[in-house]
């Protein structure tokens, strides 16, 4: 196997197991999970933190939600095509939230390490364009522009997955229609609400 090949197995099998364990897991698990000897990771690898570090890296890459985002028909309509956007980033946000408390994961490094920050905030500024390219097209219908718009969302979501972004609030409740509702209309309940023809989520 070429060492980007193995490069590329050792991290896809640490992730997974980064997510149910944290820092706690060993390299053994990893050789384990990997199928590999677990001298093969010193070789591809100086140490476990290097290795963590690689594979948070590619945890966070945007590059599958980002596609996903792009697929969305723009035939549907602004409300529907927002659900189908919160329902891809809530997905990837719960699937590395505990990621966030690994150590020498994302806190640190961003702390203490430029390219990691840099990283991180390229990949959510990547996904704040492509929301506002999302609602582009309704641009004339939102009181703020779409990239301000994309910005609210993307706080309302991850305040939905991250618990403590509530301030000790429970949000995970709500729904992803609800979320985009919050947006597009507000907290105000409507005591004769009109269906809306768009048929959200």
């Amino acid at each position: 196997m070429a060492p980007e090949d193995r490069r590329a197995a050792l991290i896809a099998a640490t992730i997974p197991l980064l997510r149910e364990y944290g820092a706690a897991v060993s390299t053994r698990q990893i050789a384990e999970a990997a199928g590999v000897a677990e001298g093969t990771i010193f070789g591809v690898f100086p140490d476990k933190a290097s290795l963590v570090r690689a594979a948070l890296m590619s945890a966070f890459d945007p590059r599958h939600a980002l596609d996903a985002l792009a697929a969305i028909p723009a035939s549907a309509g602004l409300r529907a095509r927002l659900c189908e956007a919160v329902t891809i980033l809530r997905t990837r946000m719960s699937a590395n939230a505990n990621l966030l408390s690994v150590p020498n994961g994302p806190k640190e490094p961003i702390a203490d390490d430029a390219e990691f920050r840099e990283h991180m905030l390229d990949n959510r500024r990547r996904i704040q364009v492509a929301l506002a390219e999302l609602m582009g097209p309704d641009r004339d219908r939102l009181r703020r522009s779409p990239d301000d718009a994309a910005q609210l969302l993307l706080m309302l979501i991850a305040v939905s997955v991250h618990r403590g972004f509530g301030a000790g609030a429970d949000f995970a409740d709500m729904e992803d229609e609800e979320i985009v509702s919050v947006l597009l209309d507000g907290l105000l309940v409507r005591p004769s609400p009109i269906p809306d023809p768009e048929s959200p989520c």
